[in-house]
């Protein structure tokens, strides 16, 4: 009889990884598996309390284990344990660094535990080295669409960008579905090889794209119904090995879970909800940019009176600012007393999900980071595009071009920083694009396949869904797997 599986999870440390990891480890137990996270002591409490509740819910055998990281030898300032909290750019190298001297605990992990599967987020490409010296197969979690990793891998294999004269020039990607078109200045810097600069994030890339071919393969936080074409294109052309196995935030059923992923919210609760009551079905703009996007105050102001001049209600979530400390600096004066009967701003942590799935919510203004992309498209509503770095860009394509269901606000170029210095968008540019996903007829139309897309989520992961069925023959592949092992 082949034992129960235990499954290995180490998630990158910022919230947009760990909170989809934890998010995929419900799932994993939920469908019968053992499941154990690994981190670090900051991050421990976020995913003790969720195991917790977990536990006492359903009984399922899920835990964390907790290794050291070391932020002080990796030259970083002592405290510093996840990606979210680094306050410049520059400190990126060192961050990674550190994260290569997870590898001798999490060894020692395996060894003990001798669990049957690791799944690992793509940022550490030595994890499959890791994983193969213990007999254990890695699956590797990118955390994004198999749209956006196809397209870079296309981008990077036929350089496309070269054959246009500037950064605002577009181009198609070759080899790819649908014609899809991007400027020189949405590729990224390391995927743009004519710039001779051999960064030590570029030379991780490589190493990620290098562990990813020899992984067992990749799981993937999607369903087929939203990006068939490219799910295909992803194994069947580019000869990668995946599973569609999400949306993984579907698997949180009760308002507690949904407020509490990540940090704990700026707002109670209870409260934003009052507010939202208040307020007609699909009325409301939810206006946020993740938790690794900070603006400057003249962005800031920007943003304020596109919303302002917009006439329409809304939510917009504000972490910082990044050269303003006082948030009197961070809106034009008399913007809050203007539009309080109208406008709710948080600053700080929202509690997203509960948020979006309110009737009252008909548009979300978003970064297009695959979390919040998804989280979007699972409750149904319209999707006004703002992407910054990463694969935002991509992801901004297939919800404006492919889905249809988004309207991009014209960023035609990627900050190469985290910290948004320069004013990109004007806010002429944000009102109008709210204002064709929240009044007339493109309206209705784009909120009419939003909310088809959200019934093709649900339906997805039910039984006899396609990532339910991914998701068994997942889970046989990798039973056999492990019988195989135990006869050699």
């Amino acid at each position: 009889m082949v034992e129960k599986l235990h499954v290995f999870f180490l998630p990158f440390l910022a919230h947009g990884h760990m909170i989809p990891t934890l998010d995929m480890a419900k799932l994993f137990t939920s469908r019968g598996a053992k499941t154990t996270i690994i981190t670090t002591p900051m991050h421990a409490p976020m995913f003790t309390k969720a195991i917790e509740k977990h536990q006492r819910q359903s009984g399922f055998d899920m835990s964390i284990r907790v290794v050291k990281f070391p932020a002080v030898e990796a030259g970083l300032p002592e405290g510093i344990e996840g990606a979210d909290q680094l306050n410049s750019d520059d400190l990126l190298p060192s961050f990674f660094k550190a994260t290569t001297f997870l590898r001798e605990p999490l060894e020692q992990l395996l060894q003990e535990c001798k669990p049957h599967c690791l799944i690992a987020d793509m940022f550490f490409p030595w994890a499959t080295d890791s994983a193969a010296k213990f007999g254990i197969p890695r699956l590797l979690f990118h955390g994004s669409s198999t749209f956006a990793i196809s397209a870079s891998e296309c981008v990077r294999r036929y350089k496309p960008y070269k054959s246009v004269s500037n950064d605002l020039d577009t181009f198609v990607i070759p080899d790819f579905p649908n014609n899809i078109r991007l400027t020189r200045g949405q590729v990224s810097i390391y995927e743009r090889q004519e710039i001779e600069v051999e960064t030590e994030f570029a030379k991780m890339m490589e190493q990620v794209r290098e562990s990813d071919l020899r992984s067992y393969g990749v799981v993937v936080n999607s369903f087929y119904d939203l990006e068939p074409d490219y799910y295909d294109y992803y194994q069947k052309k580019l000869g990668r090995k995946a599973w569609n196995i999400g949306p993984f935030l579907l698997c949180n059923k009760e308002a507690e879970d949904k407020a509490e992923r990540g940090k704990k919210s700026s707002i109670d609760e209870h409260d934003c909800r009052k507010w939202l009551d208040s307020k007609k079905p699909n009325s409301v703009v939810y206006v946020c940019f993740g938790s690794m996007s900070n603006f400057n105050a003249s962005q800031l102001h920007e943003i304020a009176k596109g919303l302002e001049s917009s006439g329409q209600q809304f939510i917009w979530v504000v972490r910082k600012c990044i050269d303003k400390e006082d948030s009197e600096n961070w809106f034009p004066d008399g913007f809050e007393e203007r539009t309080k009967e109208r406008g709710l701003i948080i600053k700080g942590w929202a509690p997203q999900m509960l948020i979006l799935e309110h009737g009252a919510i008909g548009a979300f203004v978003t970064h297009c980071g695959w979390n919040s992309t998804l989280e979007g498209v699972c409750v149904g509503v319209p999707m006004v595009t703002w992407p910054l770095f990463a694969d935002q860009f991509y992801n901004e394509k297939l919800l404006t071009d492919v889905l249809k269901v988004g309207v991009g606000v014209g960023v035609g170029a990627r900050q190469w920083s985290r910290q948004a210095s320069d004013v990109i968008v004007r806010g002429e540019a944000l009102a109008e694009a709210v204002d064709r996903v929240m009044v007339g007829e493109e309206a209705v139309q784009i909120r009419g396949r939003a909310k088809a897309l959200k019934e093709k989520a649900v339906k997805a992961a039910e039984e006899g869904g396609t990532s339910f069925s991914d998701f068994n023959a997942l889970m046989e592949e990798l039973k056999a797997y492990q019988r195989a092992r135990k006869q050699e």
